[in-house]
């Protein structure tokens, strides 16, 4: 059976890159087509990412990086047009416009759905309010409002294209539903939680509050400071973004900033923390694992992927998206006793492994025995 991968793009080292690693792992010779790839390999922990890979791209690659936002429209016609006429097994890893390949007939194609296209569906209005084409913003903004409803039709009916619909959580099969109108199976991305896991510390070693991300508008990392504020509690911001600026404006004096943490000091900074908020409606929360692998309680909002995993033996969940509500459940944190070591062990479901062991196990049962 011959099978190929097919995915958004490969740029980076995030949530959405990982999950096509492990399927490159499960599927070693499969080629991976994608729109633009970042060809400086990253050594990362002893992991050179896709140096091995048949990586394979088209006239996008050609672009500038820097200009992936820009390309929506030139990456679905570009992936709807790819000659996969070879393959009798396609796997595309999507939150974007990889799902938009056709294959050939009797061929099966699964999406692993990362979300629904956040741009024209769950986070239009977020994206409206702020593009973050810079200056650019009020151009942006206006092409948006015209091809959205004629995107939104395109993104629909390829949506129909795939066989068969994997979600990354609970959250995003309920999305896949509203949106596409397809059913899904949750099968949780891989998180890198062995790094995490030797970092587990004692409550005696736990101090204050730890928020972590790009500080964009949705992270509603502002929320966490305005809570912070109001419980006066000690909280330490982690990244940079286009917010960095105001949030430090609005930050009270129990609030430090880091904004060059590597990726090998990340294990500490939520190992030390007696709990990481999670403010934000996450497709499924990749950080809140990280930090559950460090042992760390979360104090994460009530909508998202991570109410696949946050419970009361592990965090707090707190109602609404306000700051009232967020320090009513940071005052609560220091009342509650938790299991650190247990809280960390529990995150083994997430392993690389057991992802693999998962997708392996899906794509068996729809093959045909034939």
């Amino acid at each position: 059976m011959k099978v190929a991968i097919v995915c958004d793009w490969l740029t980076g080292t995030g949530g959405a890159e990982r999950v096509v690693l492990e399927l490159h792992k499960l599927f070693p010779k499969a080629p991976i087509y994608t729109s633009q790839y970042n060809k400086n390999p990253k050594i990362w922990y002893g992991d050179t990412w896709f140096e091995d890979a048949d990586i394979r791209t088209g006239w996008l690659q050609k672009l500038p990086k820097s200009l992936k936002k820009f390309l929506p429209i030139f990456r679905a016609w570009y992936f709807s047009r790819l000659d996969l006429s070879a393959y009798d097994l396609v796997i595309s890893s999507s939150g974007a416009e990889a799902k938009f390949v056709k294959v050939k007939e009797g061929a099966i194609h699964i999406t692993y759905c990362h979300a629904p296209t956040h741009y024209y569906w769950m986070r239009y209005e977020d994206y409206l309010q702020h593009p973050g084409f810079g200056v650019a913003d009020p151009l942006a903004r206006l092409a948006l409002k015209f091809l959205v409803n004629p995107m939104r039709r395109w993104d629909y009916k390829a949506a129909q294209r795939p066989d068969y619909f994997i979600a990354n959580s609970n959250f995003t099969k309920k999305q896949i539903k509203k949106y596409y109108e397809r059913e899904a199976e949750v099968i949780h991305p891989p998180v890198d939680i062995e790094r995490f896991m030797s970092h587990v510390k004692p409550a005696a070693e736990r101090h204050g509050l730890v928020v972590a991300g790009r500080q964009t508008p949705y992270k509603r990392i502002d929320l966490a400071v305005a809570a912070a504020n109001k419980a006066d509690a000690t909280l330490v911001v982690v990244g940079r973004g286009p917010q960095h600026q105001l949030l430090r404006r609005i930050a009270g004096r129990k609030i430090t900033f880091f904004t060059n943490v590597s990726d090998s000091e990340m294990p500490e900074k939520f190992g030390e923390a007696k709990a990481l908020i999670f403010p934000n409606v996450d497709d499924f929360g990749i950080t809140a694992v990280e930090a559950l692998a460090a042992g760390t309680p979360v104090i994460a909002y009530r909508i998202g992927g991570q109410r696949d995993f946050i419970n009361s033996k592990n965090g707090i969940i707190f109602d609404e998206q306000t700051s009232d509500s967020l320090t009513a459940a940071i005052k609560k944190i220091d009342g509650k006793s938790f299991n650190y070591e247990q809280i960390s062990k529990s995150t083994k479901q997430f392993a690389a492994k057991e992802f693999q062991h998962k997708i392996n196990s899906f794509i068996k049962a729809k093959i045909p025995k034939s």
